[in-house]
């Protein structure tokens, strides 16, 4: 790696590593125009307005690399006519009225470097492109004759999101930015993720949201506005636009006291996006993703950027109900309250605090989970506590601690960006996980990243893969395990690493032998010779990272096929470095951190065992109080426990149970059992609907607290807005029923909760709300040195040898179709929709995507049904049936379905097609094991997705924005010396 120094107009500046003479020039805070260059994307080159000459040529400062003892001329004159042409060369493309603009507010590229060159009289005066607006977006437009070409937004469509549906047409006489082969935006393969409005420099992408809100002139009337602008422009011509500039920089200034600018993280995947919101009062005017986000930098997908209709919905919960007479009437808090505290106290002074069940939400706070479980534990001596981790994540935290200790990702993001090959087994990454699924499809595309996908339907990663394997449904235990022992039997590997680290190797290669290629193809319908290219595949490089999510998890083998995932990277060395590791995707926002801050029936917070004695001590001091050591019940089969009348009450935060949970028909006649049910919710869920008291809780925007994402990162959330109507944060509202209860809980902010947690948990300690300022972060475990763990399993792993476990594994038959049940019913999340959908349905422009949910079914199989898109079919299984449109493609094959979890409607849900079906090492519920029979109905109800779906479009792929395009225009004269 060079270093140095360069020269910028005699001053000496030192250099690090392999850096360009703009970000030299940067890092030594020197204000050099740059209207294409976004930190995020790189040089793209478009612009010329970074020139300098540099030991005598005429360079873009973004491209030339500083070398030790250079010699740049900035402030020169020759330089700043050649930077002052290049921007009035843009400003022919842009119509500039900064005072009426809605993206006058300090962060506009072109108008910093007008300003800063002093450009007050434009060389070439601007003139329209001769193309319309194109508004059919719901959530932004696009305004060609703000457009100044730069290619920002192209470079972030096609190698930064990579869905590669933008690119310019240079042949164009004036060119313009174009979506897919020219089509309207909503009618192309935009699958709104934002990532070209975020980086836009100027007003040419905008949010809809920031029109005619986001300054003090931008809410004119048309013709008013146009009456200013062309105002403005007659002053121009005799005095120049210095002035003009001066007043739009003041009316800049004045727009900070209306627009509040707030950092917060996405309360959707668990991919843990962190964003600055722009607000005024409680209307969200913009998203913003910054470079210094953590986990995502510039990203965001069509929820994180615009799915946030939901926190300011009529339908939102505004006050307490209580129960009364089998009807619920408004209450006030301290009623509800009061309610809450003596139904808890009176079922458990009844039936014993073992009768009592809470919930903890995935949504909520870290803080939030850990005041429920500490309730559980300190008020009513029982580990009856848990999280809707056991719904989807359990086997994954099962199959790691079985095998190298910690329950969570091996490594961050960057780990899967860096590493040489990701396997993604069972996880529609780009959907589920679309922002971390960028990372994916960037490496592959730009950094030769090998991809092996292993899944039921043909996905996007899976079009993308370079081996896509299809194996039958439940048996991936199968596959993985017949790889390791092809792996071993080839001598492939890491025999340094397994004698150093590993233990159990022995009991574990025995273990596979009735993993042959044979079998294994026997078994899974995948063919030898694809196991074996996939072996091969996997010798051929250093490092693997491998991606899983519930298509493996909600398996009644989910945590032996996790396991064996973990096995395939321990016994080929695929730990403890850079690049590689095992990555379980969290599905919800916070599902890590609710596990993590103790909302577990065997863990207190930090995975401290309740059956450890000293850490019963520690805690039975802190909180002054004997604690429970017997296992509580968890979530899954509390269920049954209604039945047995072991549980007869509960406390649910934020969980809908009802419509999400295993056999949703079985869980609402269990529900209606229970002697009392508290529901906090924001909205008045399925489940609410059993409560006797409901008690309505804030969105994240509304309060502050913290998030741990799926790479173990744990980020703060600030408070946006003022909570909506009577609703209050879950943290305020539990330590309200505690003191009800004569408990003296008196956390003044959660930066207290989060200290006690700290102290009380080692994986914690130095975790402070100091520490998350801002868009800091740490990702746990601690170090002794107060530092966080990039990745885990450097040195050791988490076991008292410090080494790893190599797991022996049989394979148990999944649930299986048979002749009343034939055909394989799959089903998960899509891109536009979050789970059921409770919130993403509440933003208009989503749902105007994708209206309800739908059954995939192949051709071959809708041939045999004599199905058409869009007729109504009937789904049932053995514990229920629901009916929904048909939609025929190529992304499920055979005898297989599939249907999105998310449903307009209760009646609709998957959820009520399946059984009770269990993982017996998680509790986890087999959701994707579930055989069903189809009946067409009669009626037709139209395509399930409409024709402006982004499915629908046919993406252009290409490298960057082309410039050279540009440069070889007769229009086009150069400014370089290249």
């Amino acid at each position: 790696m060079s270093s140095g120094k360069i020269f910028i107009d005699g001053i000496p500046l030192n250099i690090k590593g392999e850096e360009t003479i703009l970000q030299a020039m940067m890092d030594n805070n020197i204000d050099i125009p740059h209207v294409c260059y976004n930190p995020a994307l790189g040089a793209i080159e478009s612009c010329d307005t970074c020139i300098v000459n540099a030991d005598g040529k005429y360079v873009r400062a973004c491209t030339t690399q500083a070398k030790n003892n250079m010699k740049v001329l900035f402030n020169s004159p020759d330089v700043k006519a050649r930077e002052t042409e290049a921007v009035n060369r843009i400003l022919h493309n842009h119509d500039l009225y900064c005072t009426v603009c809605e993206n006058n507010n300090g962060d506009c590229a072109l108008h910093s470097a007008v300003d800063t060159l002093q450009v007050t009289r434009q060389k070439y005066p601007f003139t329209s492109k001769g193309y319309e607006p194109d508004y059919s977006n719901p959530f932004y437009r696009y305004d060609p004759d703000q457009c100044i070409l730069c290619g920002r937004c192209v470079e972030a469509c096609q190698d930064v999101e990579v869905n590669e549906t933008l690119h310019i047409d240079w042949s164009l006489e004036r060119p313009r930015v174009v979506w897919d082969d020219n089509k309207a935006i909503n009618d192309s393969s935009c699958v709104s993720c934002g990532h070209c409005v975020t980086v836009c420099p100027v007003n040419a992408l905008m949010e809809k949201s920031m029109l005619e809100e986001a300054g003090y002139f931008t809410s004119l009337t048309r013709k008013a506005k146009y009456n200013l602008i062309e105002f403005g422009k007659d002053l121009e011509k005799p005095v120049g636009n210095g002035m003009i500039m001066k007043i739009s920089n003041i009316e800049a200034k004045m727009r900070e006291e209306q627009i509040k600018k707030t950092k917060t993280v996405c309360t959707y995947c668990g991919v843990g996006c962190s964003f600055t919101m722009w607000t005024k009062g409680r209307k969200i005017l913009k998203v913003q993703p910054e470079v210094e986000s953590p986990a995502n930098g510039i990203s965001t997908c069509i929820k994180g950027k615009f799915g946030w209709g939901f926190v300011n919905s009529e339908e939102r919960l505004k006050y307490p109900l209580i129960r009364k007479n089998g009807k619920f009437v408004q209450a006030s808090w301290d009623e509800a309250i009061d309610f809450a505290a003596k139904g808890l106290k009176k079922v458990g002074e009844k039936y014993g605090n073992e009768s009592l069940m809470f919930i903890a939400s995935s949504k909520g706070t870290n803080e939030e989970s850990y005041l429920l479980q500490k309730m559980a534990r300190q008020i009513f001596h029982n580990n009856n506590v848990d999280n809707s981790s056991r719904f989807c994540q359990a086997p994954a935290t099962t199959g790691l601690w079985r095998t190298v200790g910690y329950g969570g990702d091996a490594g961050s993001i960057q780990d899967i960006y860096k590493s040489e090959l990701v396997m993604i087994v069972g996880a529609n990454t780009a959907e589920s996980h679309p922002v971390l699924a960028t990372r994916v499809k960037r490496a592959h595309k730009l950094n030769h990243q090998k991809l092996i996908v292993s899944d039921l339907r043909k996905n996007e990663m899976a079009e993308r893969a370079d081996i896509y394997l299809h194996p039958s449904p439940g048996t991936d235990i199968v596959l993985l395990s017949a790889l390791s022992k092809y792996i071993i039997d080839q001598g492939w590997h890491d025999r340094e690493f397994i004698e150093k680290r590993v233990n159990g190797f022995d009991e574990y290669y025995k273990s596979l032998e009735p993993f042959t290629l044979e079998n294994a193809s026997s078994i899974t319908g995948i063919p030898e010779k694809q196991i074996i290219e996939t072996a091969e595949m996997i010798h051929s490089v250093k490092s693997m990272c491998i991606l899983w999510a519930m298509g493996i998890t909600q398996h009644s083998a989910g945590s032996d096929e996790s396991t064996a995932i973990s096995n395939l990277l321990v016994l080929t060395g695929n730990y403890g470095r850079p690049g590689t590791g095992a990555y379980p995707l969290r599905g919800h926002n916070n599902v890590q951190g609710a596990s993590d801050f103790g909302a577990m029936p065997t863990y207190l917070p930090g995975y401290q065992p309740i059956k450890d004695k000293e850490v019963i001590k520690k805690f039975e001091k802190a909180w002054h109080t004997e604690l429970p050591t017997k296992p509580g019940i968890d979530n899954v089969s509390c269920i049954e426990n209604i039945d047995n009348d072991k549980i007869k009450a509960m406390y649910v935060v934020g969980q809908e149970i009802a419509s999400t949970g295993p056999d949703s028909n079985m869980i609402r006649d269990s529900l209606e059992k229970l002697d009392f049910l508290i529901v906090e919710d924001v909205f008045f869920s399925e489940t609410a609907k059993y409560a006797d008291v409901v008690l309505p809780a804030t969105v994240s925007l509304e309060k502050e607290g913290t998030f741990t994402n799926t790479e173990r990162r744990i980020q703060r959330i600030y408070q946006v807005m003022e909570p909506y109507e009577q609703t209050k944060p879950d943290w305020e509202i539990i330590q309200g029923i505690a003191k009800s209860l004569g408990y003296d809980w008196n956390y003044k902010h959660p930066s207290e909760i989060m200290d006690e947690a700290a102290s009380l948990s080692p994986m914690f300690h130095g975790v402070s709300y100091e520490r998350l300022e801002g868009f800091k972060s740490l990702q746990w475990p601690m170090k002794e040195n107060g530092e966080g763990s990039e990745y885990l399993y450097e040195d050791r792993f988490n076991f008292p040898d410090g080494k790893a476990r190599l797991y022996p594994l049989s394979y148990r038959p999944p649930l299986t179709v048979s002749e009343e049940y034939p055909l394989h019913l799959n089903n998960g999340r899509m891109l536009e929709h979050f789970h059921e959908g409770n919130e993403t349905f509440k933003t208009e422009g989503i749902k105007e995507k994708v209206p309800d949910t739908f059954l995939e079914i192949s051709e071959k199989l809708a041939a045999e049904y004599k199905i058409q898109t869009g007729d109504f079919v009937r789904v049932t299984s053995k514990w229920g049936s629901i009916k929904a449109r048909a939609l025929i493609t190529e992304r499920v094959s055979g005898n297989e379905l599939y249907m999105p979890m998310n449903a307009a409607s209760d009646d609709a849900t998957v959820n009520l097609l399946t059984s009770y079906t269990r993982d017996p090492d998680s509790d986890t519920p087999a959701y994707k094991e579930l055989p069903v029979k189809i009946e067409k109905l009669k009626k037709n109800g139209g395509s399930p997705l409409p024709a402006n779906n982004s499915r629908y479009g046919k993406p252009e792929p290409q490298i960057g924005i082309l410039v050279s395009e540009k440069w070889k225009r007769k229009d086009y004269s150069k400014l370089t010396d290249d």
